[in-house]
């Protein structure tokens, strides 16, 4: 069984053929998968995915590009959620100056909030980190004392500061971008760290993995990024998704 931990199957890309999406991803044994949530909008959309089948579990946050949301009602409004028993993580949250660097103090206070919130009803947080390595382990290490359980979400930083997340509690997550040929460091990070540390995803819609690179992303692709990491850490396929999967199961506390 495979894991994906990172969906967007909220994405309007999926309107028209969601359930043949979802159909095509377990014929390739992808069993369970998280939504996850941006902002308030596609953070219901998550949840309604999520009710509907035993096996996909929603995250809900406020994603640091969604300036406008980035408010005390909107948090309000994603703490009232946090009851739905679907609900198994704060994300996706963090900080992203790649295209905007002009509110990165605002960031970072809802950044911590979220952090907090989720330690206040026992979930795990997805970072999403963009351009900001440093400045993301600067908060999270500022607050540690509230932080349980997390992954890093589709991993594009060094090997040394995967090695700091990961002493914070966090797992490194690696998404279609692992099997491009020129994906060299985080090759590197993946036959470098303990496989206890790591776990896939697809970010789909988007990142789709070699072969399909620049097509519209899906779970069922999420095979590609675990027949590349059993490669690169010397192992068999059923090895990547049994580990990887307990990995998931652990940070999101889903029993087996």
């Amino acid at each position: 069984m495979l894991f994906d931990t990172h969906t967007h199957l909220n994405d309007e890309a999926y309107k028209d053929n969601l359930e043949e999406v979802i159909k095509r991803a377990q014929d390739k044994n992808v069993n369970k998968m998280i939504v996850v949530g941006y902002d308030l909008k596609s953070s219901l959309e998550a949840i309604r995915i999520a009710k509907q089948y035993d096996f996909i579990y929603a995250a809900i946050g406020i994603h640091p590009n969604t300036k406008d949301e980035l408010n005390e009602q909107t948090l309000n409004k994603i703490e009232e959620l946090l009851n739905e028993s679907k609900v198994v993580a704060i994300g996706e949250i963090g900080l992203d100056y790649h295209y905007d660097k002009t509110y990165k103090k605002l960031q970072k206070e809802y950044f911590q909030k979220q952090i907090i919130l989720a330690n206040k009803y026992n979930k795990a947080i997805i970072i999403h980190s963009r351009d900001a390595g440093q400045e993301t382990l600067e908060v999270l290490k500022n607050n540690k004392q509230y932080i349980d359980r997390g992954i890093m979400h589709c991993y594009s930083y060094s090997l040394e500061l995967a090695r700091e997340f990961v002493k914070l509690g966090l797992k490194i997550s690696f998404a279609g971008p692992l099997t491009f040929l020129n994906a060299k460091t985080n090759k590197g990070i993946v036959e470098e760290l303990s496989f206890e540390d790591l776990l896939i995803e697809t970010d789909c819609p988007y990142l789709a993995p070699h072969p399909y690179r620049g097509k519209q992303n899906e779970p069922s692709y999420l095979y590609l990024v675990a027949e590349e990491m059993a490669r690169l850490k010397g192992v068999s396929l059923e090895e990547v998704a049994k580990t990887t999967t307990n990995n998931a199961l652990e940070v999101f506390d889903i029993k087996k």
